[in-house]
């Protein structure tokens, strides 16, 4: 399927309901930031880990008028440069810079926290902020492992944080278009959901273990984790203490986004996993290929993941910025919505969906647009009123859980496991209860029993 442009679609599509299409492009909260706000209405922000994702994070909140970015926080002091440079491009004067994030925990004048750190690190500092009083956006995936996932709600709920994943797509005026259409009905009844993040992954070339770079503190990056060996060319997304893993740590954003169009229901009751490490043998110990059927009550959800398909293309920025919508057959990282009356394509980030009847017939679509600027709002505004966010941490938890279910099938050797959401446990399987944490903490970040 080609893209279709705004006027091809009113060609095709005349007569259809208007209603959804209008409220693709509706603001996804009812505030708006200010033009310009007084020096004590601005929320004082801290980021901790400023690589590629923070440090764009980091520029997104400095560029607005009622938010101060005070703290860049990093072990590895070689980003410090870039990072306190667009920060200050952003808004007109400088951050602070310090290694240890303790430091920004300890300024009572910081009123929330960007954790954009490796997985290992987002459930220690999440609870530590939140016992420090501050709110946190916290990059996905939220949690390392189903145990640390149920800590950190712990933790916002004792505290009374606000406490937000970056799941953005969940503040996007379109995907809130998708729910509404689902929960019209004009798919009929949802029994089958598929879920894909086929792409391609380039190998990882290991160097010899060495001493970590000056400027690099190696023992403070590994934190809770074990301090494995500094190896130039190991990407930590592929390395299991570290990690979910680079499949689950990309489809973590597709899951969550066909969770929330269907209404968000609880876990599902068993998982099914097939794949492995099959062609990125590099070194890696996280698979590169990631089949998972999830049986729920009502529906079933397949999940195809895998890391060597060049031919699988992401949304393209033009795409997710301008009217159009991906090549869906090429798409790689597609949810698709399969009812007793419709299919439905939907694309993350921006993508968009569409929806086609029992005729093949294109019969309603909306346009799509990023979600970032969106989330950061609703997370401002919730800090403001104390209400639950769109990605409220509770979502997050039950989002990426569906990856450590994979995972953990996946390590019990392609298993077939019955899951007890309530418990969150495996009620016949003892062994795969035994991956539902992380074994062992390097002291003294150790995540508490109590929070």
């Amino acid at each position: 399927m080609r893209n279709h442009n705004r006027r091809e679609f009113i060609e095709a599509s005349v007569g259809a309901a208007t209603a959804f299409s209008a409220a693709c492009m509706a603001p996804a909260t009812a505030a708006s930031v200010a033009a310009a706000v007084s020096a004590n209405e601005r929320i004082v922000v801290g980021v901790m880990g400023i690589g590629g994702r923070g440090a764009g994070l980091a520029t997104m909140f400095a560029a607005r008028a009622d938010v101060h970015v005070a703290w860049l926080c990093d072990p590895d002091s070689r980003r410090a440069a870039y990072a306190t440079k667009v920060v200050e491009q952003a808004q007109g004067r400088p951050a602070q810079f310090h290694q240890d994030f303790r430091r920004m925990l300890d300024d009572r004048s910081v009123d929330a926290i960007v954790n954009a750190t490796p997985d290992h690190w987002h459930a220690l500092g999440s609870i530590l902020a939140c016992q420090a009083g501050k709110h946190v956006f916290v990059e996905k995936p939220m949690a390392y492992d189903i145990w640390e996932g149920r800590k950190m709600i712990d933790a916002a709920r004792k505290y009374n944080r606000v406490v937000t994943v970056g799941m953005q797509s969940r503040s996007s005026p379109y995907a809130a278009a998708a729910r509404e259409f689902v929960r019209s009905g004009k798919l009929g009844e949802i029994r089958l959901v598929r879920v894909y993040n086929l792409m391609k992954h380039s190998r990882q070339k290991l160097g010899s273990p060495q001493p970590p770079p000056e400027g690099f503190d190696y023992d403070l990056w590994c934190g809770p984790a074990a301090k494995l060996p500094y190896i130039p060319g190991r990407h930590w997304l592929n390395t299991a203490e570290f990690s979910c893993g680079p499949i689950p740590g990309d489809a973590v954003h597709q899951l969550d986004l066909a969770r929330f169009v269907l209404g968000d229901p609880p876990a599902p009751k068993s998982v099914n996993h097939t794949g492995g490490i099959y062609v990125l043998q590099d070194g890696r110990d996280t698979p590169d290929t990631q089949y998972a059927t999830y049986e729920y009550d009502n529906f079933t959800l397949l999940f195809q993941g895998a890391l060597w398909m060049p031919y699988m293309k992401k949304i393209a920025t033009k795409i997710r910025e301008e009217d159009l919508f991906p090549d869906w057959q090429f798409c790689a990282t597609k949810i698709e919505l399969l009812g007793t009356e419709g299919f439905m394509y939907l694309g993350r980030h921006g993508g968009g969906w569409q929806v086609f009847d029992a005729d093949n017939k294109l019969v309603e679509q909306c346009y799509g647009r990023p979600g970032d600027k969106f989330h950061i709002e609703n997370f401002i505004q919730c800090i403001r009123s104390g209400q639950r966010p769109n990605a409220d941490v509770e979502q997050g938890h039950q989002s990426v859980l569906l990856c450590h279910l994979a995972n953990i099938a996946w390590r019990m050797g392609n298993a077939r496991l019955k899951f007890d959401p309530a418990s969150e446990t495996f009620p016949q399987s003892p062994d795969a209860n035994r991956l539902l944490k992380r074994p062992q903490y390097r002291a003294p970040w150790i995540v508490p029993e109590k929070v």
